[in-house]
């Protein structure tokens, strides 16, 4: 948080204070987005403007508990819109919106501050997808492969393991690519980030990690904030420390619900399903500005709430229309103990084609396909008349189609102490090689129990 110290004169008083919301008479008008404060009993109270409503009085929403705050109270300019404290060290740390210790420790002892509002780097510095970036998870890999410097959004209710599957990518960008990873936590509950932040410590992969949290009980501003205080900070690491970054929110839906309700707050006539007519620029704010550059990569993941599981819903649009890969987990997987849950047939990338994943790979993941989605038809017929009923070539695929089903599970490492069982990463090149052999019947003679929860066949 930065307050500049040339801007101590006041520019207005409070005259109206509704909730987070802060009406201020102004001598001047400050720009959107300014970052302005007043101070009460020894606390600075940080606002945000959003709205000018005439040439003298704008509306701010506050970025703090309003508590304390009263009408005639001074408001001061800081002289810029919210800024962080950036520096090399805030890797292992759990911060706030403003760049402060939530861990306990001694505040960042930054180089510079950066503006969370910066503007997306120009085409002419960013690059475009530089290939696959390899999980070591083999469904994902095989299915729905993340794309270096893409954006894969991760659909979810709860209970189905978004949050161990999130874990498990940011220790495979630590151990595999040897990149780090910034989580964003947005409207996330204090218990959940407590957890979290608990078990990637025992994982061992918080001090390759960045977390930073604006929580359920903060402010709608705060909520509505966070993603681009967490994405400023994985812009600073791409381009100090030249390296794979992994940006993870969760959960974007909550930035959504953030956003609209600043915009009823502000006073704006909802528009479709009662979302804020600004939904699509805000959504595109922050997705375009997670870019690769030549110095290094952001590869984002986003969890993504679906409400009442509708994919049309008009806040889930909008922000499928950025993503490149879309993983659905699916709690009838979860219901078999296939972990993890993903659901390979409705599940997708936009770079699922030959030139993308070379012949042999495009090949064998769509027989997989092809496999499961023949048994997926079967299913009904199976659990009515029983498999005896079925042709020969349709047992057999039948067969083989469990069988892949059950190879594509895995454990994990960042669930080692719980599950007692040591986690597994199974490189792409064994993933294909183990499927091929899968699909032409190499492995007939092994039962489903023998494909469950392991590695590479081939070990």
């Amino acid at each position: 948080m930065q307050t500049q110290k040339n801007a101590q004169q006041a520019i207005g008083i409070i005259t109206e204070t509704h909730g987070p919301v802060v009406i201020i008479d102004c001598t001047r008008l400050p720009p959107l987005r300014q970052a302005l404060y007043t101070r009460f009993d020894h606390t600075t109270y940080l606002f945000e403007v959003h709205q000018h409503i005439d040439e003298c009085s704008i509306r701010a929403i506050t970025l703090h508990g309003t508590a304390g705050l009263s009408r005639g109270m001074m408001v001061y300019d800081t002289g810029a819109p919210l800024q962080v404290p950036v520096t090399k060290e805030c890797l292992g740390r759990l911060l706030n919106i403003f760049g402060e210790p939530l861990d306990g420790q001694a505040p960042l002892l930054h180089d510079e501050f950066r503006n969370i509002h910066s503007k997306p780097l120009p085409l002419s510095e960013a690059i475009g997808i530089s290939g696959i970036l390899e999980t070591g998870i083999k469904v994902v890999d095989l299915l729905c492969p993340f794309v270096k410097g893409g954006k894969t959004g991760l659909f979810g209710g709860a209970g189905v393991g978004k949050t161990v599957l999130i874990m498990e990518f940011i220790h495979s960008v630590s151990a595999i690519h040897k990149g780090v990873s910034v989580f964003a936590g947005v409207g996330e509950r204090i218990r959940e980030a407590h957890e979290l932040w608990r078990e990637m410590q025992q994982a061992g992969v918080m001090s390759d990690t960045l977390m930073v949290f604006g929580q359920m009980d903060e402010s709608p501003g705060v909520r509505f904030r966070v993603g681009l205080s967490a994405l400023t900070y994985a812009e600073y690491l791409r381009d100090t420390l030249h390296k794979e970054v992994l940006f993870v929110m969760d959960n974007v839906f909550r930035f959504v619900q953030a956003g609209s309700e600043i915009s009823s707050l502000l006073g704006r006539m909802p528009a479709t399903v009662g979302y804020q007519p600004t939904l699509t620029s805000e959504v595109a704010e922050l997705e375009d500005r997670i870019l690769s550059t030549r110095q290094g990569a952001i590869t984002s993941v986003q969890a993504v709430y679906v409400p009442a599981d509708d994919m049309t819903d008009p806040a889930v649009s909008a922000i499928l229309s950025h993503l490149d890969t879309t993983v659905i987990l699916s709690r009838n997987q979860a219901s078999k103990g296939i972990y993890p849950a993903v659901d390979p047939l409705r599940s997708s990338s936009k770079l699922m084609d030959r030139k993308t994943l070379g012949d042999r790979h495009y090949s064998v993941a769509q027989a997989v396909r092809e496999h499961l989605a023949r048994y997926d038809e079967l299913e009904d017929i199976i659990a009515m008349l029983g498999v005896e009923e079925l042709s020969e070539d349709d047992r057999k695929i039948i067969m083989r189609a469990r069988k892949l089903q059950r190879y594509l599970t895995q454990p994990f490492s960042v669930l080692a102490q719980h599950s007692k069982q040591s986690g597994v990463s199974v490189p792409l090149e064994k993933v294909l090689a183990d499927c091929e052999s899968l699909l032409v019947g190499q492995y007939d003679n092994l039962s489903e129990e023998q494909c469950y929860m392991r590695g590479s066949l081939q070990d």
